[in-house]
């Protein structure tokens, strides 16, 4: 795989403390981007999205690349703008229930569990809010940027920072408990994976292409992996990280590198049991029997979670920074750069349909809660939708044409199996 040109301005502020001769990219200074994204052509509506509320909850991202996420509790949505507003809303009919301004540069959250919230922010502060009014609980620093999301696991917080370092937290007091420094090559995507709770461990993916399992107890590593091994000669072709959240199902964990493969673990061991040529930032989501995966060309995959092969893809979405899939029923969803949520078939992906709901980019997945679609964009919409058939809600386009087939997926290439590495020492 080769670095793509058009993942600098969005993905890649590349995080390095020196570039070198790589850190010009031409366009970036006013020359055309090489791969400008798909134009929209009309579908056959065989899908739509009804809206059923649509508020302004803020600033969104502030034209940045962040991971303010919507996130679910009882009933009630709460999320986060870049300048610090943070909302909780009533997610059966939209009205705000309450608003805090902590006047932070928030860039990492919400996560929800019990009565608190915590999110992260660019200036590497980790904050705690209530529940009920979001009154402040406690702050904590970790002195660097938090791009990923914070997670509340019983009574800790883990997090994962920029510069690749683990942390856990006491979820009462904000007092630190324990952190793990990875090495970082010299180049990285601009992000940092938002670790999953599997009892009492985590997986994060870091730089370098390497998924790691992690004790929460003394914040050890059980067994680091290299899924995707740097390939290239420069730091930029180098690049391999594991920016996207990892999937698990059973004893396997399904994970997608940028600038690598798409794979499967071992869930105790930490040994890769397939891998596939498949580069991919924006992450990937597992329904039923089928892995749907959004690749670094915003092309949409379907495939077989035993092997890694291919069912079908899409490309008539090609370059327009689409979102991480979200299921609903017998769809696929996935929002793009210029807040259009489109609608695939999961049977071959066909495009079914799309909706715009929001006026700036859509960078988080949709979440599905109950059957109701929620999206959050980039300029602060939040919005809760329904599926229904035909063309529902204003921005749905109709055609008697063919436009949007998907084509089989053909062959993704195998690559060799990996073996885990040695857990390094405690730093």
């Amino acid at each position: 795989m080769r670095f793509t040109p058009r993942l600098a301005p969005v993905l890649l502020g590349l995080l390095a403390l020196s570039l070198g001769g790589c850190s010009y990219i031409p366009w970036l200074a006013g020359e055309k981007d090489p791969r400008p994204p798909t134009e929209l052509t009309p579908v056959v509506a065989e899908q739509g999205l009804a809206t059923l509320w649509s508020i302004n909850t803020g600033k969104g991202t502030d034209g940045r690349r962040l991971s303010l996420v919507p996130a679910h509790q009882n009933g009630q949505l709460f999320v986060a703008d870049a300048r610090g507003m943070v909302t909780a809303v009533n997610a059966s009919d939209g009205r705000v229930l309450w608003q805090r301004d902590t006047g932070l540069p928030l860039s990492g959250g919400p996560e929800v569990s019990g009565t608190r919230l915590v999110l992260g922010t660019t200036n590497g502060e980790l904050l705690a809010l209530t529940v009920a009014d979001g009154s402040e609980l406690w702050r904590a620093q970790v002195g660097s940027e938090i791009l990923s999301i914070p997670r509340l696991a019983g009574e800790q917080v883990i997090l994962h920072t920029l510069n690749d370092s683990i942390f856990g937290f006491n979820a009462t007091s904000g007092e630190e408990l324990w952190h793990y420094d990875f090495q970082a090559p010299i180049l990285t995507l601009r992000g940092s994976s938002t670790p999953l709770i599997l009892g009492d461990h985590a997986l994060v993916g870091v730089s370098g292409g390497r998924l790691a399992k992690v004790e929460l107890a003394t914040g050890l590593p059980e067994w680091i992996t290299t899924v995707t091994p740097p390939r290239g000669r420069s730091e930029l072709e180098r690049i391999a990280d594991l920016n996207a959240t990892p999937v698990v199902a059973g004893q396997t964990i399904y994970v997608a590198a940028y600038n690598g493969d798409l794979a499967a673990l071992d869930l105790t061991s930490g040994a890769v049991l397939w891998r596939r040529a498949l580069s991919s930032y924006a992450g990937l989501t597992l329904a039923d029997d089928t892995l749907y995966v959004t690749d670094a060309d915003d092309t949409v995959w379907a495939a077989k979670p035993d092997d890694g092969a291919g069912l079908w893809k899409q490309e008539a979405l090609r370059y327009r920074i689409l979102s991480a899939p979200a299921v609903v029923g017998n769809t696929v969803l996935v929002g793009d750069l210029e807040g259009y949520v489109h609608l695939l078939a999961r049977s071959d992906g066909r495009l079914q349909g799309r909706v715009r709901l929001a006026k700036g980019a859509i960078q988080a997945p949709p979440m599905v809660i109950g059957g109701r679609v929620i999206v959050l964009g980039a300029d602060g919409t939040l919005s809760a939708s329904t599926l229904g058939t035909g063309t529902l809600g204003g921005a749905n386009t109709s055609t008697s044409g063919p436009a949007g087939n998907s084509t089989p997926a053909g062959s993704l290439p195998q690559a060799s199996p990996q073996v885990p590495q040695p857990v390094p020492t405690k730093t």
